[in-house]
């Protein structure tokens, strides 16, 4: 019998969520016990800032810029490989992805996890046998997947105690800009929902009653994805008391005032502080009235606060599944990894949400892989870097399989030997004609950032940090005189490593 293979993924999550990562307040016991029996990997890093890219980039073990979900609302075709569908016919695996999938457009009546729930099927798709969606509400909108189906069949009376993730009126789909709350904070919501009934609930009852279907002797692939704490933040009113905001300080990259958020992002190319101020959009995810500088303390708290009770609401779902894996006997020959798709602002610079922005808030995000209890650890924790584009090829390895070659890079490293040069993060999108593309790596405690010439730049700009000396990336050294060589030198190595690009992009379908 070989391993199985429980992938744990959050959404929106910052990699100081976790006690086990220096997370002071919201308690994660239970994966913080993943981290202290396997390997923490100090430096991953996503490939994209943003949903869509992250998530197809872990399903596939490939670059967003050779992949071609370079943005949201960019679709891989559903007939490519993937590595559920690669474990399946190589390994003979039983797969399943519960929870938040979002290889699809959201915002749309098209495509299939946008229609299965309304068809009543759950696959197979996209290589897995198994696949029940959701996203961030109980609400239907546009879709409905089958969390909301299931709410709305089972328990109509909850439906209206989420938020409703998009303004639907209009033929074109807006984000909401709805505040809640008690500080009116943009996208908080109070929500009567009773705790069980709860979408992080429900993902780990729809896991556990999939691995009811599998056999104690076969192996599976099961990625259980949580949509929290991704905005909206609407957690049920019942666990409020674990977090309140008003005992909370703001967040230590927050400069304390607006007018300190300003400074800080002056020192940046300029489209942080056009963001800041409300001036020009760069990201068609994001509420499009919300502007971060009119964000007061209280506001930054309370959303802190969210955040926190949903982390402590996904580390106690998670619990209730391993409980359930070690109860069918499956504890000794089962992998567990977790990570999240990408990062949040969170109040860092007086910022909110996520997107064009490659500092720590929103790259480097939390891994942690738990090897089979059986499998000797050399290492407990690592700062080589890593990235998603490591997970599939790490999949395969663990079912003993060979690493196909559509797959771009290594399994993730499990000793100190087993050096990483590097990770390179990308970005490329327009919004409102404000066309952005830029490339970053890490290295040697250094995070660059190459912009490149578009209608918005002119190809000159970019950002260098020292994450040693400067934790916050408060202070971008790219111009400065004795970091010139230095720079050289970083861009040179990103741009001999950037892995190769489609030769025509994918074309966005969908707003979301």
């Amino acid at each position: 019998m070989g391993r199985n293979i429980l992938f744990i993924t959050t959404d929106q999550q910052r990699y100081d969520a976790l006690g086990c990562n220096g997370g002071k307040i919201a308690r994660t016991p239970v994966i913080d016990a993943l981290a202290k029996k396997g390997i923490v990997y100090r430096r991953a890093h996503n490939q994209s800032t943003v949903c869509m890219p992250a998530r197809t980039t872990m399903l596939t073990g490939m670059y967003p810029r050779t992949h071609g979900v370079i943005t949201n609302g960019r679709r891989y075709s559903h007939r490519n490989p993937t590595v559920a569908g690669y474990l399946k016919k190589q390994a003979n695996y039983r797969t399943a992805l519960l929870g938040k999938a979002h290889f699809d457009p959201i915002l749309t009546t098209e495509y299939w996890e946008n229609t299965a729930a309304a068809k009543g099927t759950t696959g197979p798709h996209r290589g897995f046998e198994r696949i029940e969606c959701l996203f961030h509400s109980g609400r239907a909108g546009r879709n409905l997947m089958h969390y909301p189906k299931w709410l709305r069949d089972n328990h109509p009376e909850e439906v209206d105690g989420y938020f409703l993730f998009g303004n639907y009126a209009t033929k074109r789909v807006t984000v909401s800009t709805y505040r809640g709350g008690e500080t009116g904070a943009v996208q908080v919501k109070h929500n009567p929902i009773p705790r069980d009934l709860y979408h992080s609930d429900w993902v780990a009852d729809r896991t556990i009653d999939y691995l009811d279907t599998v056999k104690k002797r076969e192996n599976w692939f099961v990625w259980m994805s949580f949509p929290d704490p991704h905005h909206p933040w609407d957690p049920p009113d019942s666990e409020l008391y674990r977090c309140n905001w008003r005992d909370l300080k703001l967040p230590v990259a927050h400069g304390g005032s607006v007018e300190k958020n300003r400074k800080i992002l002056a020192r940046k190319p300029r489209h942080w502080l056009e963001w800041f101020e409300g001036k020009k959009q760069f990201n068609f995810e994001l509420p499009k009235t919300f502007v971060p500088a009119s964000m007061t303390d209280d506001q930054v708290r309370e959303i802190d606060a969210m955040c926190h009770i949903e982390n402590e609401i996904i580390d106690e779902a998670m619990g209730r599944v391993l409980d359930y894996v070690d109860g069918r006997g499956w504890g000794e020959n089962t992998d567990v990894i977790f990570t999240t798709d990408h990062g949040e602002l969170q109040g860092d610079y007086g910022m909110l949400f996520k997107g064009p922005a490659h500092v720590d808030s929103l790259m480097r995000v939390p891994m942690v892989w738990r090897p089979a209890p059986g499998v000797k650890i050399r290492a407990k924790e690592l700062e080589t870097p890593v990235g998603h584009v490591n997970l599939a090829p790490t999949f395969c390895e663990i079912a003993g399989v060979p690493v196909p070659e559509w797959m771009q890079e290594k399994p993730l490293p499990t000793t100190k030997s087993d050096r990483r040069e590097r990770v390179i993060t990308e970005w490329e999108d327009e919004y409102k004609g404000n066309h952005l593309k830029f490339v970053t790596i890490y290295r040697d405690g250094y995070i660059c950032t190459a912009y490149e010439k578009t209608s918005y730049y002119e190809g000159t700009e970019g950002e260098l940090y020292d994450v040693n000396e400067d934790p916050r990336q408060w202070r971008n050294l790219w111009d400065v005189k004795k970091y010139k060589s230095l720079r050289a030198d970083l861009v040179a190595d990103l741009y001999d490593h950037l892995p190769p690009a489609r030769k025509t992009a994918l074309p966005r379908l969908e707003m979301v």
